[in-house]
């Protein structure tokens, strides 16, 4: 699930899951119908890495790599670079690239959690394409810097606005470099979402870029329709830094767990079903992927880049940065007030495939709408867009049949991509 995953997301989702007296536990492990006392259905992941624990295992071959970003953070990275099927593996065909990023507070084993028939990362590499698993900073397996350690808090004075301008371009130049300078496929979730955009808009990557495929697409978040999110990142998720100085948001912390109980307490604000609360309602996740899920996220992240995910919220507008006080600004921007991304200058010739759901209450409909309105300029024959009515947040990632619905639709989209 990812998100995830989600956005500013799952970060509350997550943590009031392990927090809240074990109230929310049984509340949402109760609604995916899973019997109390149950055994999980699978282990918790083994530390020796994602090729190990989720992809190898399935008889895959997997490789573990990493890659180090101009600003010195080391990067975990996995090669998927063939399917299980021989008749996907001649090696006289060049197989496409294609980097898979996730969201918020989880890391790449997120799209791994379904069986290797309903996972995209495997689903891609039996369709004949070469595909790379991206981990951003600060996750498990990307915690380590030249020069900084995860203990201090300046390893984590970043927020996205690093993620568009350090973490993207090195994953893209080694996979360049690595498969003879083609272009790339890019498939990114929420929060992956966002980066790209951020870049594209930038002109980052767009000449490396072959097409990109934008899952639960973040980039406005003013119509989130999650009580418990709104009022985080309106009201209290600055709380973090100011009151309790967090650099590094670690979601099994008391200071979070502080954070999380006074915002369950405030009217209107429901933490006994936090997947719904949180995501919306998700038709098609898979209760023992959500088990393995649960055992293993959600993982850290900076405190900044949730503050930085908030003031979208606050703004509405999608901007670098705000240090608050100008004269911060003027020293990081030159200007009073931090830059905008604009989304319309994304090249209108650039593939983009955007599939959204009618029930997500991160990425709404109403967001989404402002998001393509930036794109109304767009080539009419380079933008795909699909509207999944009953799909929420976490099901574009852990939906048992996501596969038919948006996996093969991405999988033909890249497909039909010759340039």
């Amino acid at each position: 699930m990812s998100l995830l995953a989600i956005t500013l997301c799952l970060l509350l989702f997550f943590t009031h899951y392990y927090f809240l007296d074990g109230v929310a536990e049984a509340a949402s492990r109760a609604s995916f119908g899973r019997k109390k006392g149950a055994a999980a259905a699978f282990p918790p992941l083994p530390s020796d890495g994602i090729c190990a624990s989720s992809v190898t295992v399935h008889g895959y071959k997997c490789q573990e790599l990493q890659v180090t970003t101009e600003d010195g953070y080391i990067l975990s990275l996995q090669r998927i670079p063939e399917g299980r099927r021989s008749e996907n593996n001649n090696g006289n065909n060049k197989k496409q690239p294609v980097i898979i990023q996730h969201g918020v507070l989880v890391d790449g084993v997120t799209w791994l959690l379904n069986s290797p028939e309903q996972n995209l990362p495997l689903i891609l590499a039996d369709n004949g394409f070469d595909v790379w698993i991206a981990n951003t900073r600060g996750t498990k397996f990307s915690r380590r810097h030249t020069s900084l350690d995860p203990s201090q808090p300046a390893y984590w004075n970043w927020s996205w606005d690093e993620l568009v301008s350090y973490d993207l371009p090195a994953v893209f130049n080694y996979v360049s470099s690595q498969t003879g300078g083609q272009k790339i496929h890019y498939i990114g979730h929420s929060l992956g979402t966002l980066m790209a955009l951020a870049s594209f808009s930038e002109g980052k990557l767009v000449n490396q870029v072959k097409s990109a495929a934008l899952l639960s697409p973040i980039a406005y978040l003013s119509h989130m329709t999650t009580r418990l999110l709104d009022l985080a990142a309106r009201f209290y998720i600055d709380q973090l830094t100011r009151i309790f100085g967090l650099s590094e948001f670690i979601p099994k912390g008391l200071p979070v767990q502080l954070f999380l109980r006074e915002l369950c307490a405030q009217p209107g604000v429901d933490c006994n079903d936090l997947v719904t609360a949180i995501t919306g309602p998700n038709c098609c996740l898979n209760s023992s992927a959500l088990d393995l899920f649960f055992m293993n996220e959600p993982l850290t992240t900076s405190t900044k880049n949730l503050v930085h995910l908030a003031q979208i919220v606050r703004s509405g507008v999608l901007a670098k940065f705000n240090y608050v006080r100008a004269d911060y600004n003027i020293q990081h921007y030159g200007e009073r007030f931090p830059p905008i991304y604009n989304l319309s200058n994304i090249p209108h010739d650039l593939p983009l495939f955007l599939s959204y759901g009618g029930q997500d209450a991160l990425s709404d409909v109403l967001d989404v709408a402002t998001l393509l309105d930036y794109l109304k300029l767009h080539d009419v024959d380079k933008i795909t867009v699909q509207f999944i009515k009953n799909y929420a947040h976490a099901d574009f990632i852990m939906g048992v049949n996501a596969k038919d619905i948006v996996y093969n639709a991405i999988i033909s989209f890249f497909n039909r991509q010759f340039n």
